[in-house]
């Protein structure tokens, strides 16, 4: 078969291209949608308001009216500028004194500012500002750390080569500083690259390092007595320029009494009752604003009482509860028990302190304390406050006119002396335990007599070890409980004697057949002596 042949296809004629220039080429058409859209009318109120936004942004801004920043507290606005005006404290600060005259002089090296608040110590720090020619920076340990400590140490190194002057670094509430933060004030004061003056309520001995204080002076400062918060409080309330005085205010005397007495030494305290009573006072008919007692009352709210759970004050009032019991004061007792617990202690605090009273300083010269203070305790738990403050009143009460007598106290501190003075003396061997066949063998127990089997319950043997034998730590007191434990005691070792053949038998003696007997169980008490328990 003849193959057919392929039909070729003829090439299609390529189109010339346009040589027509690109400027000489027709614009494309729009789509017909596009061309048959028409313009949106124009809308009258838009244009005028688009005009007048216009017009304003063209104009010049309106006066904005000036903020007024907040005013500082009363307290802050009295401060004292000098020494003229500096109240109170005129032992470190009066004329004369060590402290002032460094300051007057320009010679004032590091120093430390102690003392409850409100006292002035800011008020100090403020003075030596205006008063040294010194540049002085002033700085919260609350508010900053050791990176700001060394951006000011900079600052001074170079003050004090390029313009000879010293820097005087206020350091407030300084004791908030660890120990390893504190530790980078030391090369710096001790260079004189800075004059640290800190600030602190709580005592130095126990919050600041002793490397610290070996290179600052410190200053005590006291509560302000009643006279000198009263010249404070009028002071303020007579000043136009930073004071109350432009207010026209006046205050009732018993109102300012108030005031003075519940201010407890805090100038603070005193000062911010006094602006609330007098800001936030009713106006009276004629404009002025009058203070009475029951408006400074609810100023003040409560006393101010100086007391820090965790600080100085804490230690010095349990100290002070401790004494007046220990010294039969029941009244004392009371008041330094109401201080703590107006102060917000922990009643579960003061109770634990009090059961250890009973043992230490009453013991066994009356055993019935003890049980009063766990009853105390349990009755606390039970009840609560405020109903509960009764339950540490009356033991309060009970301790301090019980008998006292600190024999089981001292003689514990002997048996741990004899303890830390002498080698471990090993247990006698008849009175170890011997559980086991080889502990019986190596002779653990042997000899050990049953007391319960012996005459009169008591038997002869040695129950300290030899090298202590003979040895005597309890020796009762002569109050209370204690003369019948001496007897007992006493009693004891008769029998113990006479069951080694020490002592012949006593003829006769009634009270020498048992530890329980009393000729006069019910005997008065004498003069100088307290009843028995």
């Amino acid at each position: 078969m003849a193959k057919r042949k392929k039909s070729k296809k003829k090439a299609k004629p390529k189109r010339a291209k346009s040589k027509k220039p690109l400027a000489k080429r027709s614009p494309k058409r729009a789509p017909k949608t596009q061309a048959r859209r028409k313009a949106p009318k124009a809308d009258p109120e838009k244009s005028e308001a688009a005009k007048t936004k216009i017009e304003q942004a063209a104009s010049p801004p309106a006066p904005v009216a000036p903020r007024h920043e907040p005013r500082p507290p009363l307290a802050d606005r009295m401060r004292p500028r000098d020494f003229d005006e500096l109240v109170g404290q005129s032992r470190i600060a009066g004329e004369g004194a060590l402290l002032r005259r460094a300051i007057e002089t320009g010679e004032l090296t590091s120093v430390i500012l102690w003392g409850p608040p409100g006292t002035g110590k800011t008020s100090l720090a403020h003075v030596i500002a205006r008063m040294t020619d010194a540049h002085f920076v002033a700085f919260s340990a609350v508010l900053s750390g050791v990176a700001e400590v060394r951006r000011i140490v900079a600052e001074a190194r170079d003050r004090l080569a390029m313009e000879r002057k010293k820097t005087i670094l206020f350091v407030d509430e300084i004791h908030r500083f660890n120990k390893a933060q504190q530790d980078a004030f030391l090369p710096h004061v001790e260079a004189g690259t800075i004059v640290l003056v800190g600030a602190t309520t709580e005592n130095p001995s126990f919050e600041l390092t002793s490397q610290l204080l070996s290179r600052c002076r410190v200053f005590k400062l006291e509560l302000l007595a009643p006279d000198d918060i009263r010249v404070i409080l009028e002071r303020a309330l007579a000043d136009t320029e930073r004071g109350l005085g432009a207010l026209g205010a006046t205050v009732d005397d018993d109102a300012m009494d108030f005031l003075v007495n519940y201010s407890n030494g805090d100038a603070r305290s005193g000062l911010n009752a006094l602006e609330l009573a007098v800001t936030a006072g009713k106006l009276t008919a004629n404009g002025t604003r009058r203070v009475t007692r029951a408006a400074a009352e609810e100023a003040m709210q409560r006393k101010a009482i100086i007391y820090d759970k965790g600080g100085e004050e804490h230690y010095n009032i349990i100290s002070a509860l401790h004494k007046s019991l220990r010294g039969s004061d029941v009244q004392a007792a009371l008041y330094w028990l109401a201080r703590m617990l107006e102060g917000g202690e922990d009643p579960l605090y003061i109770l634990r302190r009090l059961v250890r009273f009973a043992a230490e300083d009453v013991g066994l010269a009356d055993p019935e304390a003890l049980k009063l203070a766990v009853a105390a305790r349990d009755a606390y738990h039970f009840v609560g406050l405020p109903e509960g403050e009764l339950f540490l009143a009356e033991l309060v009460a009970y301790l301090a006119a019980a008998p006292k007598s600190n024999a089981i106290y001292v003689a514990m501190k002997g048996a741990k002396r004899a303890i830390r003075e002498r080698p471990a003396e090993p247990v006698p061997l008849h009175i170890r335990n011997a559980p086991t066949r080889l502990m019986k063998d190596l002779g653990y127990g042997k000899g050990y007599r049953y007391d319960h089997d012996e005459p009169g319950r008591v038997s002869a043997q040695e129950f300290l070890p030899e090298a202590l034998a003979g040895s005597e730590w309890y020796r009762p007191g002569e109050f209370g409980f204690e003369k019948e434990m001496a007897r007992r005691i006493a009693y004891w070792e008769r029998m113990r004697s006479r069951a080694r053949g020490e002592e012949p038998p006593a003829s006769g003696g009634d009270h020498d057949s048992s530890p329980d007997a009393d000729p006069e169980p019910h005997e008065p008490a004498r003069d100088g002596e307290p009843p028995l328990a």
